[in-house]
């Protein structure tokens, strides 16, 4: 009987933290150079020039700007958003400001080793302000699932 339990939490671990290690392994692949703005541009520039044919040059750099910072925004929105749910799966009660802390922390580690990785990337660079964007989001992200799953 004891195996079987041993087995059962063994799945529920997997069933809850799977999802926060392909989704990092994800961010972790935005963060290369296959990402970078040169890459990207190379596809939002012509689609913008299709879509609004008198679009100037400034506006097409800024509206990739703005989606590269959403980018930010939202992947650190569905990173903690998981971890949220991992800690939550993991204790079987209510989340807690204790769980919120902790995705908190390790989402915020986990956006400072990403910025740090892209400093070594080539067409890539580190900021602060992408660390600024994706703690915003880990924290609308940590708000959201908290009140999702305090209304279980």
């Amino acid at each position: 009987m004891i195996a079987v339990n041993s087995y059962k939490n063994g799945l529920n671990r997997v069933k809850y933290w799977a999802p926060v290690l392909v989704w990092a392994g994800v961010i972790f692949s935005f963060s290369t150079d296959h990402f970078s703005a040169p890459q990207t541009s190379r596809i939002l520039g012509p689609l913008l020039h299709w879509l609004f044919p008198d679009i100037a040059p400034e506006q097409v750099s800024l509206v990739q700007l703005a989606i590269r910072k959403l980018g930010h925004l939202t992947e650190y929105f569905i990173l903690s958003a998981l971890l949220l749910r991992a800690f939550h799966g993991e204790s079987k009660y209510k989340a807690s400001f204790r769980s919120m802390a902790w995705t908190l922390a390790i989402m915020f580690i986990y956006a400072v080793g990403d910025e740090l990785h892209q400093s070594f990337v080539p067409n890539r660079t580190a900021s602060i302000y992408d660390v600024m964007i994706d703690n915003f989001g880990g924290a609308c992200g940590t708000l959201w699932m908290y009140r999702r799953l305090r209304r279980r």
